[in-house]
């Protein structure tokens, strides 16, 4: 199995300098002209208290049902808010993009994310560092790295079943979060992946924090329901909600994000010479999509994460300025032959099933790789 394991450094040649200077020019006339910065403003802030304010009314909600199918709901919704606030916070808080300041930010996100039980340290290593610097190159990228059960690559190995690939796919998208919530965080801490030597915390202190976030959230998430409401409604009914809420929670957000460079379909094996054979820009044209949710104001409860490749071209702007931004690219994409386009959500899902499907087929007879 070809895990996630970057052997060697990797450069991308110089982009064109017409099209590095009209994205920083334009970007920056943007700015001006409304008088602005580039981080969250107090509608951004406001969102992101409304996201947990919303989550913690639900817990409540949850914690005092007597039936069991409304406890579920209730569970449901706040996982599904813990998840928006990871989008919405977690996400730009990673990229510095949220507050000014690399320790507010690392503060914001680690409260942020407790909810939902990700590891915000180890988390900001994989998406900034290692996706975002190698997206869809094979072994330097954790979200396509080979798990066994998807075929994310050419170059992964073929089993018979995943010519089914495209109808389970959910399956395993709904596992994404579980696995690296309880193993692949672990790991990461324990300095047994390519994550670790780039964390913030090491020794006592990292360990501290981490075990803080891993136990506080146990407590949260199972530890009082499962104190409060094993006499109502029996311990396994809510292992079976908690566990079920999770994978949702995953599911949406793998189809909504890593989807995006599954649309693409275009992956790179690194080069002997360990040089792309592109510019960082030019990649993240050839490796992402953006593209609009209807009704058109999901996106603002999204985070932007559907303008995925105006998130990768302006990582540290908070999500607040990506329709902006997109419309910006869009111009200059025009003006210098490059891909860009927005699909409808019906297309992302489309394309991404062409993907799957062609990924699944037998190399052999798909002439796809080895």
């Amino acid at each position: 199995m070809n895990l996630f394991n970057p052997q060697r450094r990797l450069t991308f040649p110089a982009d064109n300098p017409a099209l590095v200077k009209a994205l920083h020019t334009q970007s920056q006339a943007l700015l001006a002209q409304r008088g602005d910065h580039r981080y969250a403003d107090r509608w951004a802030t406001g969102k992101a208290l409304a996201l947990a304010v919303a989550g913690f009314i639900c817990y409540i909600v949850a914690l005092r049902q007597q039936v069991v199918v409304f406890f579920f709901l209730a569970y449901l919704a706040v996982m599904l808010c813990a998840m928006l606030l990871a989008v919405n916070v977690v996400h730009d808080a990673s990229h510095n993009a949220f507050l000014r300041g690399k320790r507010a930010n690392a503060r914001l996100s680690f409260f942020a994310a407790l909810p939902l039980g990700l590891d915000a340290d180890c988390w900001r290593v994989r998406h900034v560092r290692f996706h975002h610097g190698f997206t869809n190159v094979e072994f330097y990228d954790p979200d396509i790295a080979e798990n066994g059960l998807l075929r994310q690559t050419p170059w992964q190995r073929w089993r018979p079943f995943m010519r089914l690939q495209r109808f389970y796919w959910p399956l395993i998208a709904g596992m994404t979060f579980p696995w690296y919530i309880w193993v692949v965080d672990w790991l990461d801490r324990a300095g047994l992946t390519p994550v670790t030597p780039h964390l913030t915390h090491h020794g006592i202190a990292g360990w501290s924090r981490f075990l803080v976030s891993k136990i506080g959230h146990m407590v949260i998430a199972l530890g009082l329901p499962l104190w409060l409401l094993t006499d109502r409604f029996g311990g396994l009914a809510v292992l079976i909600t908690w566990a079920v809420s999770q994978m949702v929670a995953s599911l949406i957000f793998v189809m909504l994000i890593i989807g995006t460079h599954w649309a693409k379909g275009h992956h790179y094996l690194p080069p002997d010479e360990g040089r792309m054979p592109q510019g960082r820009l030019a990649h993240t044209f050839a490796t992402t999509f953006d593209w609009l949710p209807t009704p058109a104001w999901m996106g603002y409860w999204l985070g932007g994460i559907n303008l995925h490749l105006t998130h990768h071209l302006f990582p540290h702007w908070h999500h607040r300025h990506y329709p902006a931004l997109s419309g910006i690219i869009a111009n200059i994409a025009g003006q210098q032959g490059l891909d860009y386009r927005r699909l409808t959500l019906e297309d992302l899902l489309s394309l991404q099933q062409r993907f799957l499907q062609r990924m699944g087929e037998s190399p052999q007879r798909a002439g796809s790789g080895p």
